[in-house]
């Protein structure tokens, strides 16, 4: 018996960047099944991204969110739960939807970015405890050294790029692909009894969370 698409269920929804690891991401979560809502602070980055992904098939919509805007934040959040919560916009409801799973990341390797993204590691331990009791489960990722424009400068010539993979135990530098399928996993019901844990996705870069 063939088994199901790991995140194949009713209008289970997440909210995703449009950029590299974000869109990198959304196209894995959606691939595997799941309804992705993107979002960015620019609306030509969100058609770009819907309409590349809904040209492969696969089932998304967008959303401006600009954090500097309250109103923002707030119909993100609403997109995103009408869809978790099984309602349209309407209040007409849909199939109950199995219970969610909660991720956020940090990241690892520089070091004033990083200070404000530690605190996540606290809030995951904190709130897998407290949404425990409704069956909803939060985990965190680290990515180590990934290709994307924020951290171009870690890698935007040669030897700079050979002196960071010295550090790493496999000797590449990573790419938004190799982040997806774990955080795919931990969405998925092969992952329900993982709760309040940090994952490193980093290449075996050395590293103590």
């Amino acid at each position: 018996m063939l088994r199901p698409l790991p995140l194949h269920r009713p209008w289970q929804s997440l909210s995703l960047s449009t950029h590299r690891i974000g869109f990198a991401i959304a196209r894995r979560l959606a691939q595997d099944g799941a309804h992705v809502v993107v979002n960015s602070w620019k609306q030509q980055n969100v058609d770009q991204a819907v309409a590349t992904l809904q040209g492969e098939g696969l089932s998304m919509t967008g959303t401006v969110c600009h954090v500097g805007k309250i109103e923002d934040p707030e119909r993100l959040v609403a997109t995103v739960s009408c869809r978790e919560m099984g309602t349209e916009p309407r209040g007409r409801k849909r199939s109950q939807p199995d219970p969610p799973s909660l991720l956020s990341w940090t990241a690892l390797g520089l070091s004033p970015y990083n200070v404000s993204k530690t605190a996540l590691l606290g809030l995951t331990k904190t709130l897998a405890i407290e949404l425990a009791p409704r069956n909803i489960r939060v985990n965190c990722l680290a990515p180590g050294l990934i290709k994307t424009s924020f951290s171009r400068m870690l890698w935007i010539d040669k030897e700079k790029e050979e002196r960071m993979k010295e550090t790493l135990q496999i000797r590449r530098l990573g790419e938004p692909e190799d982040y997806a399928g774990i955080l795919s996993f931990l969405c998925s019901e092969d992952a329900s009894y993982i709760t309040g844990e940090t994952v490193v996705v980093g290449g075996g870069t050395p590293s103590r969370l």
